[in-house]
């Protein structure tokens, strides 16, 4: 900031840095830093920022290039046009936008945002299946039973047998978490079947059928036939889910067996395939929505009656996928936003107009042209004006007097004389100086 910007305090400049995919923006004021960091790569392109801005800052990309691996922003920010209002941020279903302030602020209350969620209630045990599940790494698990190894060492030479019912197992993991002998292999996860895990292997080398899995499994899919060797540890552990990564898929929920999700949307609405349309899609040479969408809900039917299918339940209703499809294929309508309350204050109305939008499609937007507009003065008609005459003896004589009177003007004593009202003494001591007496005062 200049020194000039420091001295006042409605001076106020902006600036932009790179880091990486970030684009971060800083409003800087004497008083306060309001940062705008914009994470390129992980943005989707869903628009919803763009129909958002109150002052038209924001600009959409060519999604449907990105979409196939343009490597560029899917927004662009007008810095000069930003208000750093924290629309963007507060409404962005991915998190591209984080707007975080340094200083003293009004007090206005919160700013509305989404009001959604995922949370594990009750029922949860936990297990390892969410983590596995989740498209984004957004969950993780920390468990804090103690292992195998702390309650019986592993014995050598021990012998007996070991089964896994394929019926009852449901691939929680906690077997494998527990002990060092179990080994679950993945598998490709797909909108129709999310779970992570395909097959659970036992390595009887690494066995010595301490019957405390058997104990453990909360499913009663394991039998062990050998010596018991202590007692299982109760299922005990933290599950948290990190909001920045989470776009509210639902994975999780689809995959837990035990309804331990609960899970809030940021919208209600519908995605629907457009009929006369879906015969145009490629999702082969294209495969647009597949790369932006969040949710990660397209896939081809195996079956081949179809080209192109979806698993809505998944859908946030984001509309990325809209613009990055070249032949309109699909529809995304919205009808609700879960938000938080919009607190009263100076930009409520903005707010409550914003939050609409989302919903009608239809954004007011506040005028910030700031014209002054002017009534046009009629032409009038041109008179020549007549230049007065000039004796140039006298021009030359009054030069002369104005080279003389420099000097003197650079004296703080005349000067000071001059501005308080000299008088007629003092008036007439300095035309003397400068060369001009009273008798050709009337000439001059």
């Amino acid at each position: 900031m200049t020194e000039e910007c420091r001295e006042s305090s409605l001076c106020v400049e902006k600036d932009m840095d790179i880091d990486g995919s970030h684009f971060i923006y800083r409003q800087i004021s004497n008083q306060s830093v309001k940062f705008l960091d914009y994470d390129y790569k992980r943005c989707v392109g869903c628009g919803i920022c763009v129909n958002l801005c109150p002052t038209r800052a924001l600009e959409l990309g060519p999604m449907q290039e990105i979409s196939t691996g343009l490597d560029a922003p899917p927004v662009t920010l007008d810095l000069e046009k930003c208000t750093f209002c924290s629309m963007c941020a507060n409404f962005c279903p991915v998190h591209a936008f984080r707007m975080t302030a340094e200083g003293d602020f009004p007090e206005h209350g919160k700013f509305p945002e989404f009001d959604s969620y995922v949370r594990m209630n009750e029922k949860c045990l936990p297990c390892t299946l969410c983590k596995a599940a989740c498209p984004e790494d957004a969950i993780d698990v920390e468990f804090t039973f103690q292992k195998k190894e702390e309650i019986a060492p592993f014995k050598e030479g021990v012998e007996g047998e070991i089964e896994i019912d394929t019926d009852k197992c449901n691939f929680c993991g906690l077997c494998a978490e527990f002990c060092e002998a179990f080994l679950l292999i993945e598998k490709e996860k797909t909108p129709t079947d999310p779970t992570p895990f395909e097959l659970l292997l036992v390595d009887e080398d690494k066995c010595d059928y301490c019957v405390l899995c058997q104990d453990l499994c909360p499913e009663d899919a394991i039998s062990v036939k050998g010596e018991k060797r202590g007692e299982a540890p109760q299922i005990e552990g933290n599950v948290t889910v990190d909001d920045e990564k989470c776009t509210r898929c639902t994975w999780c929920q689809v995959v837990c067996p035990y309804e331990a999700v609960d899970l809030k949307k940021p919208f209600e609405g519908e995605l629907r395939l457009v009929d006369v349309n879906v015969d145009k899609c490629d999702p082969q040479g294209c495969h647009g929505c597949f790369n932006v969408c969040p949710s990660h809900l397209w896939y081809v039917p195996e079956d081949g009656d179809a080209k192109i299918a979806i698993k809505e339940d998944y859908c946030i209703y984001c509309g990325a996928c809209v613009n990055a499809c070249p032949k309109d294929v699909m529809k995304v309508t919205r009808t609700k936003v879960h938000h938080t309350e919009i607190p009263e204050s100076p930009w409520a109305e903005q707010w409550r107009n914003a939050v609409d939008s989302m919903v009608t499609g239809k954004r007011e937007h506040p005028d910030i042209s700031r014209t002054l507009v002017v009534e046009k003065e009629e032409q009038k008609e041109h008179v020549e004006v007549e230049l007065p005459q000039i004796d140039g003896s006298l021009l030359k004589l009054a030069k002369e007097r104005i080279e003389k009177a420099k000097p003197l003007l650079d004296n703080v004593k005349i000067r000071k004389m001059l501005e308080d009202s000299p008088s007629e003494e003092q008036k007439e001591e300095f035309r003397k100086k400068i060369g001009t007496d009273t008798s050709n005062k009337s000439k001059q």
